[in-house]
């Protein structure tokens, strides 16, 4: 108990009071100004009743899809490539580089290498005499390439942990499978996806939830905009909270964020049959 002493303190102040805490407030009207003042439902009212909720909810969907889509296809791609072709230690370090990077950074050097006017990019575009696109500017650019600057950062990590998941798939099923006839493209399809399913629920169920949370590549970049076409969730909260100090409302929010996220994690794992594996 004394050794688990100090860790378990930690998650009581910083995760567990926060979250008692927050829900809560979710349901007071509070700001820094006064104290809390118990308002029963009206912030879920509120909430139901509020555009901005639903269009911040309906770009994180956007996202979330984008991202998950994209980084899993190339994350398992990747991993393909190194466990058929290497197994170096220094590509494997290349490869999980961007990860490395503070969020922040990433968004910074990517908001001016895609500048309408200034960026490498968008210079590029020119020499082959394709006119400047406003990656942030325009409302149908801006969320795939928030979503792209991501997907660049993760693919590597998540692409180790597929890569990881591979190497646990004994030798002899695709040795048998070879016996047998089997080609390339069969045996990803009918050995290797079914097999990695408990490593890749683990990927998605982790990429969802980091998905849902995007915030600073959206403050850095767009901060919400244009015409709230990037007002993610987190960075509505975010809104209501420190800038319009509406503690309350942003509690709210954040506790139905909790359970949206906590109801797909449980589907995914349900549905997906985390537990199982083909492996008899």
């Amino acid at each position: 108990m004394i050794f688990i002493a100090p860790a378990t303190l930690g998650f009581v102040v910083f995760y567990i009071w926060p979250t008692l805490r927050g829900a809560y407030l979710s349901f007071t009207e509070y700001s820094l100004l006064s104290a809390p003042k118990f308002n029963g439902l009206a912030n879920y009212e509120r909430m139901v009743q509020d555009s901005f909720f639903w269009n911040a909810l309906g770009v994180t969907v956007e996202y979330v899809v984008i991202n998950i889509g994209v980084q899993t296809v190339l994350a398992v791609g990747i991993a393909m490539l190194m466990y058929r072709l290497t197994k170096s230690i220094t590509v494997r370090a290349v490869i999980l580089a961007p990860y490395l990077v503070a969020n922040v950074v990433v968004a910074l050097v990517w908001y001016w290498m895609l500048d309408v006017q200034v960026g490498i990019v968008n210079t590029f575009l020119g020499w082959v005499g394709i006119d400047p696109v406003a990656f942030f500017g325009d409302s149908h650019w801006a969320i795939p390439t928030v979503a792209g600057i991501n997907v660049w950062r993760h693919m590597g990590y998540t692409a180790l942990l597929v890569f990881a998941g591979l190497q646990t798939i004994p030798k002899y099923v695709y040795e048998a499978a070879e016996v047998d006839g089997s080609t390339e493209w069969k045996t990803f399809w009918r050995i290797t996806l079914p097999l990695l399913r408990p490593v890749l629920v683990m990927v998605l169920v982790v990429t969802m939830i980091g998905s849902f949370q995007i915030f600073d590549t959206v403050a850095v970049t767009t901060q919400g905009g244009p015409i709230n076409a990037t007002r993610v969730i987190y960075y509505y909260i975010y809104e209501r909270a420190f800038t319009r100090f509406d503690f309350g409302y942003a509690s709210a929010m954040a506790l139905v964020l909790f359970a949206i996220l906590a109801v797909v994690s449980l589907l995914q794992l349900r549905l997906l049959r985390a537990k199982e594996s083909d492996l008899a």
